[in-house]
């Protein structure tokens, strides 16, 4: 197969409380690089990913970073002294990203906080003619993320690049999946698979509220969302599953699954509808996101479906390990008439394999954005893959699963089976479900699920329509606090 070339595969790319009260938009084009001809990074929130984005910035001698910014001082300093010794000079530490974002000393941004902050930031970055990677889920919501869309273009056309944290868009080997599969080798598609069976254990339950860590600017972390009382031991990281600023794992690890689903069946705009059921099975804790979670979205010709399990395989023993779906746990599974593929191999429908491909998950990414930057990009080039649009649009249907499971109510099996229709495939999806309770003791007659509405959408206006629609378009945008909001018009 004839493989990209590189300046084909990198064309345009697009990459994975003080202060004012409004955005602030300059007129200069995006800088290619800075001084000493290294592209100027700095990173936001230098946790866990963010440190490695750090990481990878030292690594890349294309690269000087030049700051680092977090609502935690001690994550700050720790990550600024790291640079300095690795790059013999000390990065600005900033504690607000609305400073960072204004520096004419930042030619792009790389950005890894909390997901509540993921768009608010990365507009303003891209309004300051910085060049932007912005970690998956690119929005919290469907609404912001069309507003980044929005900026992205309109800022593009400067010369800014705006790039998704989804690193299979640029794995040589899910491209070499997508073009094998034009030529139908398996026959027609299906079903579009995705998978995110991982290990979630409970997050714990306080009894009262908790005071933020010293070392946390609470204002500044809290951003758009108003300063709520914290109700969770683990202040890092554990608010993916508290729904004001993380989407559970359908939105947290979903994305890259979904992404990949989305793209092997050609679709480039939301599901027409979607309906979830789920709940949070196993233990009583402060997370309020499904640990447990099934979304169909009936695209077609193909449908895409979701699963998202966080029990072991069975008896609530996470010693058990986890379950899997022919062979794939946190992957992509895409069925035929005549077989397929699970992750890197595609397989007949009697489960030999016929064909291995090279999939690295995503080698590569953060340098496509760099050399992105250091090319240029011209206006009508992007490479659309790598865009703030597919970004947006594999976060949104994590988004609209959580919608209909938000909305939902407590309901027997009996109902969830009627729900689906007399669809076998859904009812095999449901029956593997209640029987993955079942393994780790949990009775779906007693311990209801949640079961979502099915909800229409239409994909031009990106809302919600017909019945439920009044309630589910509420939570299509967000509450931002005064000093953190997204303008209307970017």
């Amino acid at each position: 197969m004839k493989q990209p070339t590189r300046r084909k595969f990198i064309k345009g790319s697009l990459y994975g409380a003080a202060g004012t009260s409004t955005f602030c938009s300059l007129p200069a084009k995006a800088k290619v690089k800075g001084a000493n001809t290294d592209v100027r990074v700095a990173v936001i929130g230098v946790g866990g990913r963010g440190g490695g984005h750090v990481n990878a910035c030292l690594g890349n001698e294309k690269v000087r970073v030049t700051g680092v910014c977090d609502a935690d001082y001690k994550r700050n300093e720790a990550n600024a002294n790291r640079v300095k010794d690795k790059q013999g000079s000390k990065p600005k530490q900033y504690e607000d990203y609305r400073d960072l974002c204004t520096d004419k000393n930042i030619d792009a941004v790389m950005i890894a906080t909390p997901n509540h902050l993921h768009s608010l930031i990365a507009i303003l970055a891209a309004q300051n003619g910085k060049h932007v990677y912005v970690e998956k889920p690119v929005s919290h919501n469907i609404w912001e993320g069309r507003k980044l869309v929005e900026t992205s273009v309109k800022y593009g056309k400067k010369g800014v690049i705006v790039q998704h944290g989804m690193q299979r868009r640029s794995d040589s080997g899910w491209r070499e999946v997508m073009e094998w599969i034009k030529d139908k080798p398996l026959g027609e598609m299906r079903v579009s698979r995705g998978f995110c069976y991982k290990p979630r254990k409970s997050i714990g339950k306080v009894q009262a509220p908790k005071q933020p860590p010293a070392e946390i600017n609470y204002d500044l972390w809290s951003g758009p969302r108003q300063i709520l009382p914290i109700r969770r031991e683990r202040f890092h990281y554990d608010w993916h599953w508290q729904r004001q600023y993380g989407n559970g794992d359908i939105g947290n690890q979903g994305p890259h699954q979904m992404d990949v689903a989305r793209w092997a069946i050609g679709q480039e705009k939301c599901a027409p509808n979607v309906l979830s059921i789920g709940g949070r099975f196993g233990y009583d804790d402060d997370g309020d996101t499904a640990n447990t979670q099934i979304a169909f979205f009936d695209y077609k010709p193909v449908p895409l479906i979701f699963e998202v399990r966080g029990l072991p395989e069975k008896g609530l023993d996470w010693g058990k390990g986890m379950s899997n779906y022919k062979g794939a746990r946190v992957g992509n599974v895409i069925e035929f008439e005549g077989g397929y593929i699970s992750e890197s191999k595609a397989y007949d429908n009697g489960g030999k394999s016929i064909k291995k491909f090279g999939i690295t998950n995503g080698r590569g990414h953060f340098e496509n954005w760099i050399a992105s930057i250091e090319e240029g990009i011209k206006e009508g080039k992007h490479e659309h893959e790598l865009s703030a649009h597919t970004g947006h649009l594999s976060a949104a249907l994590g988004h609209m699963a959580n919608i209909s499971y938000y909305i939902g109510k407590n309901s027997t099996p009996e109902a969830c089976k009627e729900s689906l229709k007399g669809d076998k495939m859904k009812e095999e999806v449901f029956n593997r479900f209640a029987q993955h309770l079942e393994n780790n003791g949990i009775n779906i007659e007693k311990t209801q699920t949640t079961l979502g509405p099915l909800l229409n959408f239409d994909p031009d206006k990106e809302q919600f329509t017909g019945d439920h629609s009044e309630q589910a378009n509420k939570l299509v945008k967000g509450d931002y606090r005064e000093g953190f909001r997204i303008p209307e018009s970017v």
